[in-house]
């Protein structure tokens, strides 16, 4: 769905942990007594004849002209963050501006791309848009916790530095119902968060989609090789990276003839029943059919580092024979050829 002059806000831009009330007000005010707004100002202190008073400076309430909401008027929701979701930076807020500090440089175009490609999606107009400096229209603002409808303005800058470069945003103009104001530095902290986590939470999904399709790319190629582990003990060695393979490995068993029943990636294993596979399978793979009998099993998965390591025991918990792990080799290779490109994890 596309949207004017306007962004929705995502699951991850949560504006606020809201609880359950009726309406938006109850959810940024404070609920009590408010009986101290009515309470008699201080007066001053008249010490009796001949006293000599004594004064604890650590006490001592100082003296001020200090602006601030009361009341009804406080908002409790709590402050807003910049979610660190880029490794390798730094977020900050300053004087109601969200910052991400970078320090690779090969990152910042990267992510100010995707900043421009957010704005572009949602038909955001930008007056200004070059390599350094980003001027939004108006970007609405539609939230639970807030009575109307929010406008704001934003001014994105590439920020640079002899150590790091960073992306600063900056709410400029406030709206309200249709009504401009200045913004409060509440406000400016609040919403520039809001865009920033906009911003980077799309970065880092492109960032997995890219990283996901590398992966996919790497399985359909990967080398499978038998070998043996710390023991002596024959093994599969899968040559690429555990948390590369493991979300692929359900539909390559299915392809193999397993149907998995159970799964636990933190132990590295998973259950499966096995039932034997017909001629056009083994047609395919160009091997003799494999001397597994129909049952249960267990693949034992364990992370090398930078490769894989496949085992497989029968439902008694022994391994199987050497030529049956053997015989799983091509039948790997096959399935990482002819599984889909997008598995679900």
């Amino acid at each position: 769905m596309k949207f004017t002059h306007q962004l929705v806000i995502s699951s991850l831009a949560v504006l606020i942990l809201s609880g359950c009330s009726d309406s938006a007000a109850q959810r940024r005010e404070a609920r009590g007594d408010f009986d101290y707004l009515s309470t008699a100002p201080m007066q001053t202190w008249k010490d009796p004849t001949n006293a000599q008073p004594q004064f604890y400076t650590k006490y001592q309430i100082p003296k001020g002209d200090y602006q601030g909401a009361i009341g009804k008027q406080v908002d409790i929701r709590p402050p807003q963050e910049v979610f660190d979701l880029i490794p390798g930076t730094q977020v900050a807020q300053r004087n109601g501006d969200a910052i991400v500090w970078f320090y690779s440089p090969d990152e910042v175009p990267k992510v100010w791309q995707t900043a421009k490609n957010v704005l572009a999606e949602r038909k955001v107009a930008t007056p200004v848009s070059t390599d350094k400096d980003i001027k939004t229209d108006w970007v609405t603002w539609n939230s639970k916790d807030e009575d109307t409808s929010i406008g704001a303005k934003y001014d994105i800058t590439m920020l640079s530095t002899e150590e790091r470069s960073g992306i600063q945003v900056s709410l400029t103009d406030w709206r309200e119902g249709g009504k401009e104001s200045k913004p409060t530095e509440l406000e400016k902290s609040r919403y520039s968060a809001v865009m920033m986590n906009l911003i980077t939470n799309q970065y880092d999904a492109d960032k997995r989609e890219e990283e996901n399709k590398r992966a996919q790319a790497l399985v359909k190629q990967i080398p499978i090789t038998m070998g043996t582990d710390r023991s002596g003990l024959p093994v599969i060695i899968a040559r690429i990276q555990y948390n590369l393979v493991w979300s692929r490995l359900p539909s390559m068993l299915k392809t193999m003839g397993f149907t998995v029943t159970d799964k636990n990636q933190s132990q590295g294993s998973i259950k499966a029943d096995y039932k034997a596979n017909g001629s056009d399978y083994w047609t395919r793979v160009g091997e003799k059919p494999i001397k597994l009998k129909s049952g249960s099993y267990t693949f034992l998965f364990g992370d090398l580092v930078n490769r894989t390591s496949v085992n497989l025991t029968n439902s008694a918990g022994k391994p199987v024979d050497e030529a049956v792990l053997k015989g799983l080799v091509p039948m790997f290779k096959d399935a990482a050829k002819h599984t889909k490109t997008d598995p679900t994890p």
